[in-house]
């Protein structure tokens, strides 16, 4: 079947800023007063705000909404990334570069504020004929919210399209949204089972466009 699009995870599957971003939220909830844990800062891989907030809310006495803890994140979210940078993981700008002649889409459960600072520091701002961010959906992955909004957006049916992810709830999205989805390795830093994926690749090295028509077939 032709490839009609190709759809892309942003953390842990272009970029690793999870670190980073859990440094932002740190910091940002340390000016508040809030002193978070350790299991809090690995709770965030792979997961929206909406999910974030709420343990959060359950676990610490947090007075922001969750716009105002994303804003806030956001801020410290650009000085973190200005000190340490940004981690580009294997194969990323090439996949973008070689995908360029099909539709694209970025569905992430970061904010579109977090989202357009990591693609600005990817170089990638303009890579995407659609991004679909935390805010833009009610459910959050692994509901199959966000890749569908995604499709809907570009146009394109969810049989002839690839979903390129890491996490465990990420790939239940793609396969609900019913995509053909790719798990990576690489960004697998935190031991998701990524066996519910059609494909599994070790790195984003592995693929290009004709791989990815292949795996369609």
């Amino acid at each position: 079947m032709p490839l009609a699009a190709v759809l892309f995870d942003l953390d842990g599957t272009l970029v690793d800023s999870e670190r980073e971003s859990a440094e932002a939220m740190a910091r940002a909830l340390r000016d508040h007063g809030v002193q978070i844990e350790q299991e809090d800062r690995d709770f965030i891989v792979g997961r929206s705000w909406v999910a974030i907030y709420d343990r959060l809310r359950a676990r610490y006495p947090i007075r922001w909404s969750r716009d105002e803890l994303i804003a806030a994140t956001s801020e410290h979210r650009d000085r973190v990334f200005d000190e340490v940078g940004i981690t580009t993981l294997p194969g990323a700008l090439r996949l973008l570069e070689l995908t360029r002649e099909v539709p694209r889409a970025l569905v992430t459960g970061s904010s579109r504020r977090e989202a357009r600072s990591a693609l600005a520091h990817l170089g990638a701002l303009d890579a995407f004929g659609a991004v679909v961010a935390s805010e833009d959906v009610e459910r959050s992955k692994p509901a199959p919210d966000g890749y569908q909004a995604a499709m809907r957006q570009l146009g394109v049916p969810p049989e002839r399209c690839v979903v390129i992810e890491d996490s465990a709830p990420g790939i239940a999205a793609g396969k609900a949204a019913g995509c053909v989805v790719i798990a990576v390795a690489a960004g697998n830093f935190h031991g998701w089972d990524q066996s519910a994926a059609d494909h599994l690749v070790a790195t984003l090295e592995e693929l290009d466009l004709e791989r990815l028509r292949q795996l369609m077939r």
